[in-house]
């Protein structure tokens, strides 16, 4: 830009052409024509030219960016999928710039989030996408199959919870790995509840049965760990912070941490204030999830059982005294 600058400002008495002045001098109308002069004018022309043909093209392309990024943005997990892989291409430097400098100029902090977390789901797919482009994409129920082997292949007969401790953890460290490559869709979710359900209709099956919902709780306590809501500014929200602690803790260990928290027990935080970010925890949930989705149905469902068993407790602590 510097050189543009000169270039409008510089006289033909400063310019290194200057030897050329006697060359085709004349007049059009009242002003002096020299080849100087029209060189100049030749060079500002095709400047303007470029810089204007230049922005017009970036401005296109950021329009098509927002486009392609608010489509993933509102589309539920099948058509972002699809989304990523006809627009695979497009996933270059200047999109992941583009999504940066939106998540930065987002006015709400629930926007942010939305975008932090669309980045980093689009950064999954696409890797999962670039490394798999050759193999055969597993079937939801080899994905169930390989998050249950550590507890399945351990014991002879199904039995819950497993003998071997490491085969839970084994088994948590499966499903992790199963959800960065975003093979917990709507498909998977799908057959660990057909799954559940059969396994409560046959009725003898209580390991299979304890097992799989073991399977959905990790998978919500997963997925509602990746949002955080417990800093406003610097400000520690400190209920919304307790919330987080007991939905990324075993349900075996809600008792103990409730007693511990809550105010009617050893804590300082008062069940009212637990009540009330469990149901706002709740209501974004419902916001931001595809209505009647396996996805909605399993995050609420997880979130409401925290608020029935600190319900459950605070009852019976305050019957005691």
């Amino acid at each position: 830009m510097a050189s543009g600058i000169c270039f409008f400002h510089s006289t033909s008495s400063l310019h290194p052409l200057f030897l050329y002045r006697r060359w085709n001098n004349g007049k059009i109308g009242g002003t002096k024509f020299t080849s100087l002069n029209f060189v100049g004018w030749k060079q500002r022309t095709t400047l303007i030219c470029a810089v204007g043909n230049d922005a017009e093209k970036s401005f296109k392309k950021t329009v098509e960016v927002d486009r392609l990024i608010d489509m993933l943005r509102d589309a539920d997990d099948k058509e972002l999928q699809k989304l990523v892989v006809e627009n695979v291409l497009a996933f270059n430097e200047g999109f992941w710039i583009r999504l940066a400098a939106r998540t930065e100029t987002c006015k709400s902090e629930d926007d942010k989030k939305d975008y932090e977390e669309l980045a980093a789901i689009l950064m999954s797919v696409v890797d999962r996408l670039v490394h798999k482009t050759k193999e055969k994409i597993e079937s939801a129920t080899d994905v169930l199959k390989a998050i249950l082997r550590p507890v399945i292949e351990e014991e002879e007969e199904i039995h819950w919870p497993p003998r071997n401790p490491k085969a839970l953890i084994l088994m948590q460290t499966e499903l992790h790995q199963r959800e960065q490559e975003g093979c917990l869709d709507e498909g998977f979710l799908s057959e660990v509840n057909a799954q559940l359900r059969q396994a409560k209709e046959d009725g003898d099956k209580p390991g299979l049965e304890a097992m799989l919902q073991k399977v959905l709780q990790l998978y919500a306590s997963r997925v509602l760990s990746k949002r955080s809501y417990a800093k406003k500014g610097n400000e520690v929200l400190k209920a919304e912070q307790f919330l987080e602690t007991l939905i990324q803790a075993p349900e075996t260990e809600w008792n103990k941490l409730l007693i511990n928290g809550l105010n009617v027990g050893k804590g300082d935080i008062s069940p009212e204030e637990l009540f009330t970010v469990v149901k706002k925890r709740i209501e974004r949930i419902l916001i931001r999830t595809e209505g009647g989705s396996y996805q909605q149905r399993i995050l609420t469902e997880y979130v409401k059982g925290i608020l029935a068993r600190a319900v459950d407790l605070v009852n019976a602590l305050q019957a005691g005294t």
